[in-house]
């Protein structure tokens, strides 16, 4: 992925090196915990439960004084920042052919743990979308974890995880979230899974409408790139994950949709480039 010597954005807030003990909530965090728990040999499905049921799983972290930035934390904060930077582009020019204004988040970059308007977070959470203060929070060690334990490295890999959570911000904006917020207490669980997948797929959508944009706009890609993206949509399928930590899959349990539909749904959005065919909550197109 191109992405040395363009803007970065301004609205990245750098706290690495600060850590402690701290409590996470659910999210595309929840299932990263669910497979590193399962791969050492423990049982995920009380943390899906957990996830399920919008309860928080407590973590444990180190403390101690802020510590320095090697070369390579330094480079990675400089391409989230770069990527964030495209994707305010992108959703700026959108947003405005709508006849809307759009709000740019925020994205905390931080290590081990830290704090947030929906909890407190760590690293092993992966990183998520805090509605409650229009805020990104991501540790980059995630990175690790995407190649070394769920098999989809690459930069542009990263680039996807990271325009997925914008992509719950979009959510945000346009009201797609506070809806299912409603929703959410008024129907059975199993129920609400559904709409909790559509909402997960829609974001994936937009990632891809994200990146047709960037590309359009600025060439971003290099061989091999969209690969990657797909690999990282793949592996964060129910499905994928479920059969990984537990042997099967219980589709009645899904929150984020199976590695099919992401990769799916993030492929029309990257070939359409339009928001307005992202409606995954028709379920006749799931």
């Amino acid at each position: 992925m191109r992405w040395r010597g363009r803007r970065q954005s301004e609205n990245v807030q750098d706290r690495r090196g600060m850590g402690g003990r701290t409590v996470v909530g659910g999210g595309l965090g929840m299932l990263v915990i669910a497979i590193i728990i399962g791969l050492l040999g423990g049982d995920p499905r009380q943390v899906m439960q957990q996830a399920q049921q919008g309860g928080q799983v407590a973590v444990g972290g180190g403390g101690g004084a802020p510590a320095e930035l090697s070369p390579r934390d330094v480079e990675r904060g400089e391409f989230v920042a770069t990527v964030l930077a495209d994707s305010e582009d992108v959703w700026n020019r959108l947003f405005e052919q709508s006849g809307l204004r759009y709000e740019e988040p925020k994205l905390e970059l931080f290590s081990q743990s830290t704090r947030s308007a929906c909890g407190a977070a760590t690293s092993a959470a992966g990183p998520f979308y805090c509605p409650a203060d229009k805020k990104v929070y991501l540790d980059t060690a995630f990175f690790d974890q995407l190649a070394r334990q769920l098999g989809a490295p690459g930069d542009f890999a990263q680039a996807y995880v990271i325009a997925h959570e914008v992509g719950h911000h979009v959510q945000n904006l346009l009201g797609k979230t506070s809806e299912l917020d409603q929703i959410r207490g008024r129907v059975p669980q199993e129920e609400y899974n559904k709409y909790s997948v559509m909402l997960e797929l829609q974001a994936d959508y937009y990632a891809g409408v994200m990146f047709h944009h960037a590309q359009r706009q600025k060439n971003i890609l290099e061989p091999g790139d969209i690969e990657e993206g797909l690999r990282a949509a793949a592996a964060i399928g129910d499905d994928t994950l479920q059969e990984r930590s537990q042997g099967h899959a219980n589709q009645e349990t899904f929150t984020h949709g199976t590695s099919e539909q992401r990769v799916r749904w993030f492929i029309k959005g990257l070939e359409t480039g339009d928001p307005a065919q992202g409606d995954t909550f028709n379920t006749s197109q799931l």
